[in-house]
């Protein structure tokens, strides 16, 4: 009974310094527009990662490099301009590399064939999703109709 309590409290008291750690996280400010781009990206990302797993565990290494390529750095190229202003240095380049993996990923997968090693290649890549995760949460500024409203229009008398 006292070994269940000790159990309980451990628990406890590891759940609230994971809740303290969880507030290290640097809040990353973004437009709505900026925030769901960020978000559809990540989610390519994952989704390309459970495809390119499901592959694997065919031994599918061609659908591997097929579904690789779409996440490599072709994919940042694409919207990384406009973000460049507003994410942090450490952000963009954990996401460039991630980025190199897969172009890394896709082509081993074409010449060399070998699963073990792609699985290799995937766990290191999703160690930088871990850390960035770990770093930064992502969160925008409140759309229309929201006090936050008025200041920004206090911004635009500026220019005129």
């Amino acid at each position: 009974m006292r070994k269940t309590r000790m159990i309980i409290a451990c628990l406890l008291i590891s759940t609230s310094a994971f809740a303290a750690d969880m507030d290290n996280r640097q809040t990353l400010t973004l437009s709505e527009a900026q925030r769901s781009h960020v978000l559809e990206e990540m989610r390519a990302l994952l989704s390309g990662t459970r495809d390119i797993l499901a592959a694997l565990s065919t031994d599918d290494m061609a659908a591997v490099s097929r579904y690789a390529s779409p996440l490599g750095l072709g994919m940042a190229h694409k919207a990384e301009d406009h973000l460049k202003s507003v994410l942090p240095r450490e952000f963009m380049q954990l996401g460039m590399s991630l980025h190199q993996d897969f172009d890394q990923i896709a082509a081993d997968a074409e010449s060399k064939k070998d699963s073990k090693l792609t699985l290799r290649q995937l766990s290191d890549a999703m160690a930088k999703c871990v850390a960035c995760h770990d770093a930064y949460q992502i969160s925008a500024t409140p759309a229309s109709g929201q006090p936050v409203q008025a200041k920004e229009h206090g911004h635009h008398h500026h220019h005129h």
